[in-house]
């Protein structure tokens, strides 16, 4: 979907349910942004789909929003079309968890017939890993041909993690630093990261944000902006005082 004049969201992307995954799209007059892959190639086909119609002259790049499969798992297809991956120099994930990450999708499926097929392999077809191939260490800035975004170090959800931010047009990409309408994934951090975590939403609050294309659910606008972010905000203060996720058995 179109939702500004440079800025388009892909939302709903299939990932393990009941969770979608989001990623963006920001049109310059020389160059195409996309943030992030979907969770395998198929996703990634589609992405890379919009991304070309928008603006058919433009060359493309890539930018992983954090190291999460379902954030990077259409990397290899990108990559496949001489297209470069941007991250956080700490994303270097594993063929070893990657087996891990397709194991668990398999574990959610739960006709056990379904499983003994395995199922999983046609949601992760042709999906192969593949890390970013250029490395992003300090906040910095993508000229696209007259706009100029902004990369920004967000970490707290995994140290990784990073938002686009679009001033000319006040749109911000988060990833998964803020969540729309699900809980927040707390499970692969502690409450020190979680306090990182809350450090990164005050940075973002600081900008004059109209909308919001978070990692997963609906594209937030206007005053659901701030209700997003008081809504994460809330979780991680509760989760820091009990010491645990809100998910944790």
């Amino acid at each position: 979907m179109r939702i500004s004049n440079r800025c388009y969201a892909v939302t709903g992307l299939a990932y393990s349910p009941p969770w979608c995954v989001n990623a963006g799209i920001i049109a310059g007059d020389e160059s195409t942004l996309v943030i992030d892959t979907g969770a395998n190639r198929l996703a990634a086909e589609t992405i890379f789909g919009y991304a070309s119609v928008v603006r058919p002259s433009n060359a493309l790049r890539v930018i992983n929003s954090e190291k999460h499969f379902d954030h990077i798992g259409g990397n290899s297809f990108f990559r496949e079309q001489g297209i470069d991956v941007w991250g956080h120099r700490g994303i270097a994930r594993t063929a070893e968890e990657f087996a891990a990450e397709l194991a668990d999708f398999k574990s959610m499926i739960g006709n056990p017939a379904r499983r003994r097929a395995g199922e999983e392999s046609a949601f992760y077809f042709d999906t192969e890993l593949a890390n970013p191939n250029r490395q992003i260490e300090s906040d910095t800035r993508f000229d696209l041909g007259a706009c100029e975004v902004e990369i920004l170090l967000t970490p707290g959800h995994t140290p990784t993690n990073i938002s686009v931010w679009l001033e000319s047009e006040r749109v911000l990409f988060t990833g998964d630093c803020l969540i729309a309408k699900y809980l927040p994934n707390l499970d692969a951090g502690s409450p020190p990261d979680w306090r990182i975590w809350l450090a990164s939403i005050d940075r973002l609050e600081q900008l004059d944000t109209q909308i919001v294309v978070a990692g997963h659910g609906p594209v937030a606008r206007g005053a659901e902006v701030p209700a997003m972010i008081a809504r994460v905000r809330e979780v991680l203060h509760n989760s820091i005082a009990r010491g645990a996720s809100p998910t944790a058995l």
